[in-house]
């Protein structure tokens, strides 16, 4: 299977913070692999921005250091390079003054596309929001991207809304998550409203309950004095868990265009129910073996944020009265993965006497680091000797469906171009961020009451035993992590 590339419409793209991690690491190789593929046209714009001080020259030294560094090393690879950088720019600016800002206006060419990708800190978005306005480049047809966190809270997230629609109307305004550029993830959407075998059964009726899942098996080193001020509930749950439990609970869009979608979106979130503290489990992960642990890393031995989080979630609607979703993450977990699994109701009668139970289909939908999808079924175990059930793995792997030469496209390479064509689908609107916070602020408020310490739980492991305990009383277990 062969994807068509389809070329985007020249534009100018501003990368402020354009020497930093994010930008090193994501943005700038998924530029240039936009580029090499050809989507990307050659008289495309690339304007880092920082409060460094450098020449272009410099720059795109540093641009070309990050894309050996952080793409695959193909025989094209050197001739390409050396063109794309021909496309980049650099010009410092401080958002905290006016320093730089009219040589950065200069730059901009008036007839093409033009977005701004603020690959800062959030405290900085207001301010840099008004120094484009100021200096006329927040035109009308002007887009500005921005990364989470998206506020600390409901109070901050409207407030952060408010900052930026001073300047930009909400149609500009590209709120990144990652997590919804990944193939996989769309491919939920197709998986469910394309085809006729799911949709039918993707209800209370057919489904027993959903498992979402995103471990790591790092932990938070280089994240120290942000993570403890935000922990997983703020960090992971609130946007990324969400966003997977919107696509895999929303109902169908009339037509699939960026309102419609996100409009069924807003609607599962505004039907969460509460969540009860008896239906959380946080963890903290301890010093293990050598291995320093959570309190070890950040310097506090009082540090009550968690690592570690799983929860029963609800919505209250028909399509999914009484089936359970159950959410975790956490970090320095057994092994890195993300993945949905949509656990079918066991048939209702067996009609094989003397043989195991028959259990339902698992749907798992992995997210990374093999990005595909399962369907485990049961058929008859075959050989001789009587008649015994198995599950057996209907598996489709992206790397092997797409050929051996294909390449997923890196999320964040979709979300900027998307960006470029000025689609918002994989974005989040305003109120869709205001919501989850609604939802999540009475949780954190709660624990924040009581002063509550996590349970410890081993690095290597699933998190802690109270996560167990999550399921075991609903009568149902956790998915393996990493199998």
């Amino acid at each position: 299977m062969v994807s068509r590339v389809i070329p985007v419409e020249p534009f100018d793209l501003v990368l402020f913070g354009a020497t930093g991690d994010l930008a090193r690491r994501k943005i700038l190789p998924g530029l240039f692999h936009r580029y090499e593929v050809g989507q990307v046209p050659e008289d495309a714009r690339i304007i880092g921005s920082a409060r460094t001080d450098m020449s272009p020259d410099d720059f795109k030294a540093e641009v070309r250091a990050a894309i050996e560094e952080f793409t695959p090393d193909t025989p094209s690879r050197v001739a390409v390079l050396d063109r794309f950088l021909g496309c980049l720019d650099y010009v410092s600016v401080d958002a905290m003054s006016d320093a730089g800002w009219a040589a950065l206006n200069d730059r901009l060419r008036p007839d093409v596309v033009r977005a701004f990708y603020l690959s800062v800190g959030p405290s900085l978005f207001a301010g840099i929001a008004g120094q484009l306005e100021k200096h006329g480049m927040a035109t009308p047809d002007a887009r500005i991207v921005v990364e989470k966190p998206f506020g600390r809270n409901l109070e901050t997230a409207r407030d952060l809304n408010v900052s930026l629609r001073k300047f930009f109307q909400e149609h500009q305004i590209y709120r990144i998550d990652h997590y919804l550029g990944k193939e996989t993830v769309q491919n939920l959407m197709a998986l469910r409203f394309a085809n006729s075998l799911f949709e039918p059964l993707w209800n209370a009726t057919h489904i027993d309950h959903v498992q979402i899942t995103v471990a790591e098996s790092l932990g938070i080193e280089g994240r120290e004095a942000y993570y403890d001020h935000s922990g997983a509930m703020r960090d992971m749950v609130q946007n990324h868990l969400v966003q997977l439990l919107c696509l895999t609970a929303m109902e169908p869009p009339s037509k699939f265009t960026p309102n419609a979608v996100r409009d069924e979106k807003v609607k599962v979130i505004e039907a969460l129910d509460p969540v009860a503290p008896t239906d959380i489990a946080r963890g903290q992960y301890r010093a293990d073996e050598g291995e320093d642990g959570y309190l070890d890393h950040v310097g506090d031995p009082q540090s009550r944020t968690e690592s570690f989080i799983a929860m029963k979630v609800r919505i209250a609607n028909w399509r999914w009265a009484g089936v359970p979703f159950y959410l975790r993450t956490g970090k320095r977990l057994r092994a890195r993965v993300s993945e949905i699994m949509v656990q079918f109701r066991d048939p209702p009668h067996t009609i094989f006497p003397n043989v195991e139970p028959v259990h339902g289909n698992k749907l798992i939908i992995r997210l990374q680091p093999d990005e595909g999808i399962t369907l485990r079924t049961t058929i008859k175990d075959p050989g001789p000797g009587g008649f015994r059930l198995a599950e057996v793995p209907l598996d489709m792997s992206f790397a092997e469906a797409l050929g051996a030469d294909s390449r997923p496209q890196d999320a964040y390479e979709r979300l900027v171009m998307d960006v470029i064509r000025g689609d918002q689908t994989l974005f989040m609107r305003g109120d869709e961020v205001e919501a989850a916070w609604a939802w999540a602020d009475p949780i954190i408020e709660g624990w924040e009451r009581t002063r509550d310490k996590p349970f410890p739980y081993d690095q290597g492991s699933s998190g802690p035993e109270e996560a167990l305990m999550l399921m075991h009383r609903d009568g149902r277990r956790w998915r393996q992590i990493g199998g």
